[in-house]
């Protein structure tokens, strides 16, 4: 299924996760950087979340989400294979993956399958 479909498909608590996990994903070296912003607006665009949430949501790359809002365990079965190929495009955002961005997705592929 193309990503945009399953993106459209995503209800208000899953959407609300695989932001919070991008978000993870784009501190996972510590900085987020104006490229990376610009994929969470772009996937923010693809999502029409209202303007109210979306404010809320580009208030949390104010700081790191906590690791019981980053749950591996809380991906639903049928959408991880979108969190994860979303994510890896939040990796790639800025034209370079870090040894930490990659190891966090490493990790979160194997506790995933």
């Amino acid at each position: 299924m193309e990503r945009a479909k399953e993106l459209a498909r995503l209800g208000p608590a899953d959407r609300r996760k695989l932001l919070r996990f991008v978000i993870a994903t784009a501190w996972a070296d510590l900085m987020v950087t104006p490229r990376e912003v610009g994929f969470l607006e772009n996937l923010l665009r693809k999502l029409r979340l209202p303007p109210d949430e979306e404010a809320e949501v580009l208030q949390w790359l104010e700081e790191p989400p906590r690791p019981d809002e980053v749950d591996p365990a809380t991906i639903p079965r049928e959408h991880r294979e979108l969190f994860l190929e979303t994510m890896r495009g939040m990796m790639q955002a800025d034209g370079h993956a870090s040894a930490e961005e990659k190891e966090s997705l490493r990790l979160l592929e194997r506790l995933t399958l």
